[in-house]
């Protein structure tokens, strides 16, 4: 259940990059409701990581939390704010994510 509760709090991760993203993108009221929606992301993440460390152990639980959150801020970068994809930045990614599956395995 850690896992699962962790990889859930690196999605809120990615939720709270994405709201600063679209944050940037606007003006006004619009702007603050992105801020309070990065606010109520931050705030998930945080508190699901504090609840998956109570059984996995720190060092691999935020690795693989920062892993999944850049991850999938390169994933929303690329597909919603429409970012350069290169080959060694698809490289790069790629063996981050082997990195996030390679600590998972070993952490079991």
């Amino acid at each position: 259940m850690s896992w699962i509760i962790l990889t859930v709090a690196g999605l809120f991760e990615v939720a709270f990059a994405f709201c600063l993203g679209k944050a940037k993108e606007t003006s006004g009221t619009e702007m603050y409701l992105w801020y309070a929606g990065f606010l109520l992301a931050l705030t998930i993440s945080m508190s699901l990581l504090i609840k998956a460390t109570q059984t996995l152990p720190i060092g691999t639980a935020y690795a693989v939390w920062t892993g999944i959150g850049a991850v999938g801020t390169v994933l929303v970068g690329i597909f919603v704010f429409k970012e350069p994809t290169t080959f060694l930045r698809l490289l790069f990614l790629t063996s981050l994510i082997a990195s996030i599956v390679g600590l998972k395995a070993v952490s079991e």
